[in-house]
Parts: structure tokens; sequence; C-alpha cells
């Protein structure tokens, strides 16, 4: 009997607040810590740290996006389970909300000599601002 090759992997995008989803999907890509991953069914077991961006996934025959924060991913052969600070789905990001997020995180970076000023966290805040930016505009196609 031959082996029967999977088309789909089991996606559960898990915050400390809520399941944001648990959907059957063809693929996902993941923002790592040190580049974006691509996940198909039967892949190898894989622990990876996740950097803010945007996670993709294919549902359906349909892009999805959600814009996640700072987590980790558990990758098996037959699933993958996304544990993270926070996640929005692509349809729920206030774009202008997300701008103005953008903008003074800019505004805060300039301010370079200002010991007032935490960088870090500036930066930190730029790169979510920017990861839900992208994720919006990803309905957009």
């Amino acid at each position: 009997m031959a082996d029967v090759i999977a088309t789909e992997i089991r996606l559960d995008i898990v915050t400390p607040d809520h399941l944001v989803a648990h959907d059957s999907v063809s693929g996902v890509t993941l923002p790592g810590k040190t580049g974006y991953l691509g996940i198909l069914p039967g892949h190898a077991p894989l622990l990876t740290e996740l950097a803010p961006g945007k996670l993709t996934y294919m549902r359906d025959g349909l892009p999805h996006g959600v814009c996640v924060t700072w987590g980790f991913a558990e990758v098996l052969p037959d699933r993958v389970i996304v544990l993270v600070q926070t996640a929005e789905r692509a349809e729920e990001i206030d774009v202008e909300r997300a701008e103005r997020a953008k903008q003074r995180a800019e505004d805060r970076l300039k301010r370079f000599a200002d010991p007032q000023i935490d960088m870090e966290r500036a930066h930190e805040a730029l790169r979510r601002a920017l990861a839900r930016l992208e994720t919006a505009r990803h309905l957009q196609g």
C-alpha cells in the first residue's frame, strides 16, 4: 500500500487571551527570529522563536494574514502551534492607528541623543507598527 502524502496541516495560533486560529491549511509562512520560514505538511519537527511580523497561511486556496509579535512556534509534520504575545488578523488591524504608532516610534528614534528615550523600546515599537501595516496591506494584494 502506498504512503498517503498529506496536503494539509493543522494551524493553531494562540495568545494569552484567546485562540486566534484553529484551521486546516495547505501551508504557513512564519516570521522567524532570523528570517521567514515556509512550512508545508510533513515538515521536519522544529521549535523556533518568532519576531514581530506577518504570518501567512493558505486555507481553501485563499491567503490569510495575521500580524504576530514575539513568541514561539512548534512545527510538527501534521501541525503548527504558534504561541505569541499578540496576534491580529489582517482585517482587524486599524491602519490609521498603526500609522500613528509608526510615526511616534520614528519621532522617538530621531531623538537618539535624548536620555529620556529608550531606544530599544522605540525600535520594538517601530517593528510592531511596520508588521501591522505589512499585514494589513496583505489584504490589498
